[in-house]
């Protein structure tokens, strides 16, 4: 399975090692930021699974920091928890008014840390609404963006099937079937992240299938970056066999009679329901 991708935003260097250190030891994929600015750009980036906010930092204020990922599609659903020295009661309540899920005072225990950082990601999970496989905001999330949408224009509604991916699993198991579905949820996020605008949103309405509400003025070009990149990164998750000869021989006792099925790929498709897919169809 994907591992859950940890960003910390702390300037102090020995506490960001320590963070680093103690969480990469743990499992996670661990990125950090020193400064505000830089963990608002990562966090639009790599779409964490959790974010840890220092308060103090150089350039700006991590209120200010937590204001801006909660303003922005991509990153507002992503839960963050607060480091501080603050521990008055007027700095907690405002930060959890900003939509910070925890607040944590300097000095803390690694350990309470720990279990906090795996609750807020366990309760995400739990509420339905982030896949834990993937990490993206899952149905409710899905739907509620969608209809938040519906007044809008200049957006395109992209639907995303992961092809291929049900023989993959029944020929490399549930784990690596888990690890592909994490493959294709870094590969959207990233993407759409690189290619796309802050107001984007990416989802994952069920198993092995996506959307992307992008306001990008060319999905075309998004949508032949995220095929070649997936078809790139996805060939790490085939034996050297199956890679080379770009098929899986599914069924049958020998390869005359058994069946080729393709490698995965990302199918996608503008929805017709998508405005911009409306006009386009609409004859003049």
């Amino acid at each position: 399975m994907a591992k859950k991708r940890l960003l910390i935003i702390e300037d102090d260097v020995d506490v960001a090692e320590m963070l680093v250190t103690f969480f990469t030891f743990q499992g996670y994929e661990v990125i950090h930021a020193s400064e505000g600015a830089e963990g608002i750009a990562l966090g639009r980036a790599k779409l964490p699974d959790l974010i840890l906010l220092d308060v103090m930092l150089p350039d700006m204020d991590g209120f200010n920091v937590c204001k801006a990922l909660r303003s922005t599609t991509l990153t507002k659903y992503i839960p963050i928890t607060f480091l501080t020295q603050r521990d008055g009661r007027a700095d907690k309540v405002a930060g959890l008014e900003l939509g910070a899920d925890d607040y944590v005072t300097k000095p803390f225990d690694v350990e309470e840390l720990r279990l906090r950082v795996q609750g807020s990601i366990r309760r995400a999970t739990r509420d339905h609404l982030h896949e834990p496989r993937t990490g993206l905001p899952s149905g409710p999330l899905v739907e509620s963006e969608y209809r938040l949408l519906q007044n809008k224009t200049g957006w395109h509604h992209l639907e995303i099937t992961l092809e291929g991916f049900r023989a993959f699993r029944d020929a490399y198991g549930f784990l690596a079937a888990n690890e592909a579905l994490g493959v294709a949820a870094q590969v959207l996020s990233e993407t759409v992240a690189e290619l796309g605008t802050s107001d984007d949103f990416v989802g994952t309405p069920e198993e092995a299938k996506f959307v992307i509400f992008t306001y990008t003025p060319t999905p075309e070009a998004l949508i032949a970056a995220l095929d070649e990149r997936f078809a790139k990164r996805s060939r790490a998750l085939y034996n050297f066999q199956d890679a080379d000869r770009g098929f899986l021989l599914v069924g049958g006792s020998d390869g005359d009679s058994a069946e080729r099925v393709p490698l995965m790929r990302l199918q996608v498709e503008m929805a017709e329901h998508s405005p911009e897919a409306k006009n386009r169809a609409t004859p003049e």
